[in-house]
């Protein structure tokens, strides 16, 4: 679904971003659709979960996603 690539120059957490924004965009990822677990998908990826978590916080404050907590 997603994927990072560590040896270019952008921020890992602005990949991330990056690929939902795109997929949210183009409609591969539908409205209401939940996205993974921020654990397991920094698991997943390879990633800290900070990275994860500053992505999903990205795009929750520029409103393309919303929280269900």
């Amino acid at each position: 679904m997603f994927f990072i690539d560590k040896n270019v120059g952008q921020p890992l957490y602005e990949q991330l971003y990056g690929q939902i924004v795109q997929q949210i965009l183009s409609g591969q990822l539908p409205a209401g659709e939940k996205l993974p677990a921020t654990r397991s998908l920094a698991k997943e990826l390879s990633v800290g979960r900070n990275t994860v978590d500053k992505a999903y916080q990205q795009l929750k404050d520029e409103g393309y996603v919303t929280s269900s907590s």
